[in-house]
């Protein structure tokens, strides 16, 4: 049994929680998540919060609901606090710039890279665009646009130049000698 899914999820009183069956929609300050689960999770509202459980004692069904209950603690805290993502540009000539709902990247490619921003994501750039930093609601979007935006460009081991999240640690490789 998943130690994590027999707790119940505690409910702050300035989130409001709708559930109908297996689908959970989550309403904070910071935005509105809503999530599908499959039906070998039970959901239920208690006292003390959100209460999961497994529907039978399959493999799969206690293997999903300590996951379940993992996602809905998430999504609680999302819409609390938020999550957020600290990414850094090296190199000559590297920068980001926001467009509108897009995202320009100069990464020393012969075109701007660019890469929309999705809804319920906000991007801050500061140091003349070398940092920025990736906020939301939804834990998983939050980590997927940080990603996808270090696949343009990851850090190359030589000389360092790239993006990387902060506090990534990217082993430096020494270059060529001559004899």
């Amino acid at each position: 049994m998943s130690r994590i899914g027999k707790l119940p999820v505690a409910i702050p009183e300035k989130v409001q929680v709708n559930l109908d069956g297996t689908s959970i929609s989550v309403e904070g300050p910071k935005g509105k998540l809503e999530k599908e689960f499959c039906k070998d999770v039970k959901i239920e509202m208690g006292d003390e919060g959100i209460k999961i459980s497994p529907v039978n004692d399959s493999r799969f069904a206690r293997a999903m609901y300590g996951t379940a209950r993992s996602i809905i603690n998430n999504m609680v805290n999302g819409v609390v606090n938020g999550y957020s993502k600290d990414l850094e540009i090296n190199g000559v000539g590297f920068q980001a710039n926001l467009q509108g709902k897009n995202l320009s990247l100069k990464l020393g490619y012969s075109h701007d890279i660019s890469h929309p921003v999705p809804d319920g994501i906000n991007i801050t750039i500061t140091d003349g665009g070398t940092k920025l930093k990736v906020e939301g609601a939804d834990k998983q979007v939050v980590g997927e646009v940080a990603a996808s935006i270090k696949q343009y460009y990851p850090v190359e081991p030589y000389k360092g130049k790239g993006v990387r999240i902060a506090g990534e640690h990217v082993r430096r490789k020494e270059g060529k000698t001559v004899a």
